[in-house]
């Protein structure tokens, strides 16, 4: 029955998600992909043992995606915690209602984030990353149902691994969680590409969206810079040319008239080597025949 009905879920979660793709939407159902997640975590945990983080291997179409899961008794969460890559689940932790045991299903959406999650008015600048507990009291089976978690001193703190917002003010910068219903909640930044949580769920970093006529008139300020830019490159071009041109047509003009004109002999002086005439140009004629 349990496997008929584990079917049943990754039938209609497959169902959904090619149906949003197959329709060309821009955004997908997050509960789908979560109901998946939470097949895969069944499927891995139920090789594994407790205690020990495995990797959970997804379908190539969802490359890009991370995902992993470890199961925990409530006594080893209490007095050790549990720490992801990017999610630290500090000690002294309660699960409520208690379980024996819990598994921890954490993910990072990776360039999938903006597909599933978008706030009107807000750009991601990190991946979506986040965690769900369920209650894994069956050494054989993940039940569907969702733990709470309950901290008594530090909070949980989410570790971004990138932010792509280098270049803006970081004051602008706003932590936001991602609820049930498509709620989202804001929150200030404790640390650099870090959040901080009480509780489970998805979690970005986003920005005030820059708007649409600002962007058309930083993009036609772009081109005009550009094009004064190249113009410019282009006229100093055409002038080094023309001066080039004009400077070779000099030279061959003045070799062209160094051609005809006469070759003079030379001669030297104390070291100095002068020109000479060989023969008088004009021969000397006299004006009368008279001779006195």
């Amino acid at each position: 029955m349990g496997s008929d009905r584990s079917w049943l879920i990754i039938f209609m979660v497959f169902s959904s998600l090619l149906s949003s793709i197959a329709g060309g939407s821009d955004s997908h159902d997050p509960e789908a992909l979560d109901a998946l997640f939470h097949f895969y975590a069944n499927q891995t945990l139920a090789k594994h043992r407790t205690g020990i983080l495995y990797k959970i291997p997804l379908p190539s179409n969802f490359s890009g995606m991370e995902v992993s899961v470890i199961r925990l008794r409530s006594g080893s969460l209490w007095a050790r915690g549990s720490n992801s890559s990017f999610i630290m689940i500090p000690p002294r932790v309660r699960a409520f209602p208690h379980v024996k045991r819990l598994a921890i299903v954490y993910e990072n959406l990776g360039e999938w984030s903006s597909k599933y999650y978008q706030i009107p008015g807000y750009t991601l600048v990190s991946p979506v990353v986040g965690f769900n507990v369920y209650d894994s009291s069956n050494a054989t089976t993940l039940s569907d149902r969702k733990v709470t978690l309950s901290t008594t001193s530090d909070p949980v703190s989410i570790h971004f691994p990138y932010i792509e917002a280098e270049d803006k003010n970081v004051t602008e910068l706003k932590c936001v969680k991602f609820g049930a219903g498509g709620s989202v909640k804001f929150q200030n930044m404790t640390a650099r590409n870090v959040c901080v949580t009480g509780k489970a769920g998805h979690f970005s970093v986003v920005i005030p969206s820059m708007p649409e006529k600002k962007v058309r008139i930083w993009k036609w300020w772009v081109i005009g810079f550009v094009s004064a830019t190249a113009g410019l490159v282009l006229l100093i071009l055409v002038a080094v040319i023309i001066f080039i041109l004009l400077r070779r047509m000099k030279i061959k003009t003045m070799e062209k008239e160094s051609d005809n004109a006469e070759t003079l002999d030379t001669f030297w002086v104390r070291g100095d080597k002068m020109p000479s005439a060989s023969m008088i140009r004009t021969q000397p004629v006299l004006e009368h025949d008279y001779v006195p």
